[in-house]
């Protein structure tokens, strides 16, 4: 048997090494492979405690990988780990199964946006998150106990949230929202506050909130910010009442009706009618944005002290009551619509 094989026992073995080194080389050329993407905007979800083995199988279940024994030996053969992370992921044509293992790897998930706007209520922004599509509720009200922990240890929630546009995945809950707003709104707030006007009439970062939520609700020209904060630092330096409207109609909540009277500016059980109180009211009225933090902490100089609607979405500025008082004249008395404007 020994003379029967023997001289052809190399080459029957070389041939067989042969033939295992180019399976081998197959094989470990699965990852190599291009994932079949029929369309564009296809998405793959790695769900929660799923592993490599689980990815491959359903990978394979929807045709978007060959063979997810192959690729899991690919894997052995080449020394690649990887670890899922969970997650909604596009699928991109023209790439390898290497590369979106390692995008898995990497949780590059799918992201959206949620935008926070300028000068709403915390419970319009809280009302408006909740109907994103893809933000997970798990508050049950404004009033949640898991809001207390975040804001502590401030009371109410409103004005602690950066107004902005922050990026999520799929399935992110609307306290990690909250978060998320309330960790930018600190940051830019102690940094602010860190390079303050020194002279502005505030003794913490929280009066600067307040002032800038006030300032936010009074104008929607960014150019008019700052010059309305120094009519309000002013005002408060001199000690005059800020007499300003939508801190009364705050304080009114569902009861205001469109239609200020002033029986409600004359109103002492309002905590937030400024005029009937001295400086700032309790809490901020809405939620301020960067151009009205910086409003509040870098007041424009001058000697304003009142200003009045136009009517345009601008404000006639004055120095004297006297002056203030033609401007009311001149925009307000004589218009069919109420563009009311404060201080008065």
């Amino acid at each position: 048997m020994s003379r029967f094989f023997g001289p052809r026992l190399p080459l029957f073995l070389l041939t067989l090494a042969l033939s295992f080194m180019a399976v081998g080389a197959y094989i470990a050329n699965e990852l190599d492979r291009e994932v079949q993407v029929t369309d564009p905007s296809q998405v793959f979800f790695v769900q929660q405690g799923d592993g490599v083995i689980r990815v491959l199988t359903a990978l394979e279940a929807q045709g978007i990988i060959r063979s997810g024994v192959l690729s899991r030996l690919s894997m052995v053969l080449r020394g690649d780990t990887f670890s899922v992370k969970p997650g909604e992921y596009r699928l991109r044509r023209g790439e390898t199964l290497h590369t979106l293992l390692q995008r898995f790897n990497d949780n590059d998930v799918v992201v959206y946006s949620v935008t926070i706007p300028e000068g709403v209520t915390f419970q319009w922004m809280l009302e408006r998150l909740w109907r994103h599509p893809q933000v997970t509720r798990t508050l049950s009200t404004a009033n949640d106990k898991a809001i207390g922990s975040l804001i502590a240890p401030q009371i109410s929630p409103e004005g602690l949230f950066l107004p902005e546009t922050y990026l999520i995945s799929r399935g992110t809950s609307d306290i990690e929202v909250l978060r998320q707003a309330r960790a930018a709104m600190e940051r830019e707030l102690q940094q602010l506050w860190r390079e303050r006007d020194p002279s502005i009439p505030l003794i913490e970062p929280y009066e600067a909130l307040i002032l800038a939520s006030i300032i936010e609700k009074e104008t929607g020209l960014g150019s008019e910010r700052p010059e309305i904060g120094g009519v309000f630092t002013r005002r408060i330096k001199k000690g005059m009442r800020l007499q300003t409207d939508p801190t009364v109609i705050y304080g009114l909540g569902s009861d205001f009706d469109g239609n200020l009277k002033r029986s409600h500016l004359r109103d002492d059980t309002n905590p937030y009618n400024t005029y009937r109180i001295s400086g700032l009211p309790p809490t901020p009225i809405a939620l301020p944005g960067k151009a009205a933090l910086i409003a509040a902490t870098h007041p424009q100089p001058g000697e304003t002290l009142y200003f009045v609607a136009r009517g345009d979405g601008s404000h006639a500025f004055s120095k004297t009551l006297v002056e203030h008082e033609e401007n009311v004249r001149r925009y307000q008395l004589n218009r069919k619509q109420n563009y009311r404007s404060s201080p008065r």
